[in-house]
């Protein structure tokens, strides 16, 4: 029984000493929580930026697109119109 207790102490006292957290743990912690936070922030932001960047290009693209329909439709037009002479 009295080997029980001893050992109980042994372990409380070795599980306090090994699991408790000190303030600049802790401190430790935050700061890198803070700098985490910070990338994350910065990430989003890149993101949006390239969203609106691809946005834009597939506008140009769609603007190209038509413009090409169009070109192509009046070549045919004057094609069709020359061969008709």
């Amino acid at each position: 029984m009295k080997k029980v207790i001893k050992l109980s102490m042994i372990a409380m006292v070795a599980s306090l000493v090994v699991g408790c957290a000190t303030n600049s743990d802790i401190e430790n912690l935050q700061s890198q929580i803070d700098g985490l936070k910070t990338s994350v922030a910065q990430a989003s932001s890149d993101a949006q930026s390239a969203q609106a960047a691809a946005s834009e290009a597939k506008d140009a693209a769609n603007r190209a697109a038509q413009l090409s329909e169009d070109t192509n439709s009046k070549l045919d037009h004057m094609f069709k119109k020359s061969m008709m002479k």
